[in-house]
Formats: C-alpha cells, sequence, structure tokens
C-alpha cells in the first residue's frame, strides 16, 4: 500500500462510493477508507430505505441485478387516507447497491481499506494533506474528500459544513415477511413505496412500507428532534416503542414476521449546510436535509453530490499546477446549489412546516392532493414558492409564522 494517491476518500457509502467510481474512472488514483470490515460491509452503515427513481438508475448506470422489487407507485398516508401516485421506481437491495460501487471503483484501480476508522486529519501549514486512522497509520493526498456523512471528522476537525448540530433525525426499519398490503380500509401496497404522516406512529417525522416482492416489506419509522416531535411525543416512548406501537396497531402487521438480519439503525441532523470546502478537502454525502419534502428520494442526492465532488477534484487535479485551494474547491459549494439540490432553503422550509402540522391537517393535505394537479405537487417538492403557497390553507399561517420565527433565530 502506497501512503501517498491523488484523492483520499473517508467514507464508502453511496456519495463516496460513487466519487471513487468517477475518480477511478478518470485514472486517479483514489483511496477508500472503511470503517467497516470487509466481511461485514455494509451492515451497520446500511441506513437507508433505498428507494429511488428510474432518472437515478439511468444516470447513475445502476444495474437491475441490486433491484429487490421494481415499483410502479408512491403513496402518501395519513391517519385516514391515502394518497397513490404512478411513479415508476426501485427499492434496492443496500447491502448489494454499495458493493457494486466498491466492485465499480475496484475495476478502475481504486483501492478499498476496510477497518480503517479515521480519526483526524494530518495538518501542514494550516492546510489538510493526509489522514490519520487506526491509531497512527497515515496516508496522504492532494485532496481529501470526508464522505462519512453525519459522523464527519475530518469536517469537524477542520471546522467545515458549519456542523451545529441541533434536529437529530433518528430511525430505524425491519424487513418483514407474511405483509397484508392491501386489508380493507387500506391503499393497495402492491409495488408501491408509501410513507405515512402521522405523529402517533412518527411524531415530527414519518413512516414507511416499501414493498420489496411477494408478502415482504420494508419497514420503518423515522422521527427528528423537532417542534413536531416535541408537541407529540409519547411520555418515554423510544424509537423502537414507536415501530413496536405501529406493529400492535396496523392489521397489515398482523402476520408479519421481521426476518432475521434485515435490521437497520441511523440518525443525521436536519441542517442547512453551509461551507462545505475549504484547501484540499471536500465534505460530501450528508444529504438528508435535501430529500424530498413530498417522495423522499435521497439515495439520488448522494450520488449526485459524489458526482459533483469528483467532477471538482478532477478539475482541480487536472490543472498543470494542481491547483487544490480552497477557491478552486468552492466549485463544488457551487455544484452542489446548483445540481444537487437547487432551492434547498425553500424545500427544507417546505419539509419543517410538514412535520408541525397535526394529524388532522395530514388528513386535509391529502383530500387536497386529489385535487392538485402534479404539476403543482412537482412544483412545491421541487422549492416553487408559488406552489408551495398554493398549498396553504388559512390555518397554516400559524405554522408559517412558528417556522420562520425558528428559523430567523437560528
Amino acid at each position: 500500500m502506497t501512503d501517498n494517491y491523488d484523492v483520499i476518500i473517508a467514507g464508502a457509502g453511496p456519495a463516496g462510493g460513487q466519487a471513487a467510481r468517477d475518480l477511478a474512472a478518470r485514472g486517479y488514483d483514489v483511496c477508500v477508507l472503511e470503517t467497516e470490515s470487509e466481511d461485514e460491509f455494509p451492515s451497520r452503515s446500511n441506513k437507508s430505505t433505498a428507494g429511488t427513481f428510474p432518472s437515478t438508475m439511468a444516470s447513475f448506470n445502476i444495474p437491475d441485478e441490486v433491484v429487490m422489487n421494481f415499483t410502479d407507485d408512491v403513496v402518501l398516508e395519513s391517519p385516514n387516507h391515502h394518497y397513490h401516485r404512478h411513479q415508476p421506481g426501485a427499492v434496492l437491495e443496500f447491502a448489494d447497491f454499495k458493493n457494486w460501487l466498491v466492485d465499480e471503483a475496484e475495476a478502475d484501480g481504486a483501492e478499498y481499506h476496510f477497518d480503517a476508522r479515521v480519526s483526524k486529519p494530518i495538518m501542514e501549514g494550516g492546510e489538510i494533506v493526509g489522514v490519520r486512522y487506526n491509531g497512527d497509520k497515515e496516508v496522504y493526498a492532494d485532496i481529501v474528500i470526508d464522505a462519512t456523512g453525519p459522523s464527519a471528522p475530518l469536517a469537524k476537525a477542520l471546522d467545515v459544513c458549519d456542523l451545529n448540530r441541533q434536529k437529530q433525525a433518528i430511525g430505524i426499519e425491519f424487513e418483514f415477511e407474511g405483509m397484508d398490503l392491501a386489508p380493507e380500509g387500506y391503499g393497495d401496497l402492491t409495488d408501491a413505496m408509501m410513507l405515512r404522516l402521522d405523529h402517533d406512529i412518527a411524531p415530527g417525522g414519518y413512516s414507511w412500507i416499501f414493498h420489496t416482492g411477494g408478502d415482504t416489506a420494508k419497514v420503518g419509522v423515522c422521527y427528528i428532534q423537532n417542534e413536531g416531535h416535541r408537541h407529540n411525543a409519547k411520555s418515554g416512548y423510544t424509537i423502537d416503542d414507536y415501530l413496536q406501537y405501529w406493529l400492535d396497531t396496523d392489521p397489515r402487521f398482523a402476520n408479519a414476521e421481521r426476518i432475521a438480519g434485515k435490521q437497520h439503525r441511523g440518525s443525521a441532523h436536519i441542517q442547512l449546510p453551509g461551507r462545505m470546502s475549504t484547501d484540499n478537502f471536500m465534505a460530501i454525502g450528508d444529504t438528508v436535509p435535501t430529500v424530498d419534502p413530498l417522495w423522499g428520494e435521497g439515495i439520488d442526492k448522494c450520488m449526485r453530490s459524489g458526482r459533483a465532488a469528483a467532477a471538482t477534484a478532477d478539475r482541480a487535479l487536472t490543472n498543470s499546477d494542481r491547483d487544490t485551494s480552497a477557491s478552486e474547491l468552492a466549485i463544488y459549494d457551487q455544484l452542489w446549489h446548483e445540481r444537487v439540490a437547487p432551492k434547498v432553503k425553500n424545500r427544507l422550509f417546505m419539509t419543517e412546516m410538514l412535520y408541525r402540522a397535526s394529524n388532522e391537517r395530514y388528513d386535509k393535505l391529502l383530500e387536497d392532493l386529489h385535487r392538485l394537479p402534479n404539476e403543482q405537487l412537482d412544483a412545491a417538492n421541487g422549492g416553487s414558492p408559488l406552489a408551495m403557497f398554493r398549498m396553504l390553507k388559512f390555518e397554516d399561517l400559524s405554522i408559517l409564522a412558528s417556522t420562520a420565527r425558528d428559523w430567523f433565530s437560528n
């Protein structure tokens, strides 16, 4: 193992994996450091529901072999209503997907080192020049990319990204067999990805059922420690308690059983990113704030952030003098706002408002969705202020005011 590379990437998730894949294909010497062991990868880091849409599959040439089930619809649920929208998609086997990214990059020459826990940056003249991992091991590169998402040990040490952790998102997911996907009184979830807004199950967040074929599905709960959670939380309940409450009260789980070994946990933070780069360094992958307000798709954002980082590194390293200065790598920040998360402030504001609404308002929202044209929903989901405003009702003014007050105070 050499200790000098063009690019070091900490973290082998979708963002880090895609960055490594693109850079290796361009002929750069790439080293990826991943905390998990090769035998276990990916287990503890398997934090995604792994639902995505055809545009992502095509943009990144994701093979059918990593798909658990191709879906036809997206379904939104409230406590008493549901809304079906025809939206083809794919539920990925996330472990196979991440291993595919590893195989793709390694085939083009990238080096992956597992059991490699990154601890801190190596600094010279006030700039990062390498990474220390597993205690005393060192590796050096012209560019270092922190793709560890919420943990971000390098970004924290460099004081990049304005990592003021305030609103933590906590999630848990199991895979089940024996599901009843269409009991009386519920929408048919066959070949569908469903997101449910219901504070009894996920106060200040959402729950989901993603059909993975036959009578199996991914089932999970995520809540954010926000105003919606503080107002609606059940005293003493943990994330496991909320999931169990749902399993005990929903007929779709009456005969369902957990599939052994298919349990995933994770956490992230919902906040607007600040600066994401500096001299010789980029921080990528923590894309939870960019998730679509209505449809929830996040894998695409991770992949696009990895591609934007690779394009930025390629530009910097192609220069005859290899200009990896902060001003050059700031192109990543520009690409992030243009291509990864356009109108991110509007979309995140909409998300925060959504999680503050009551269950009764969720029922009204789903009633409205049946009457609204798809173009308006797409525009609102994409952050159009006018489309978002048209979805508001008089009772939403208090939610709008409280959300705006918190934004300006923070």
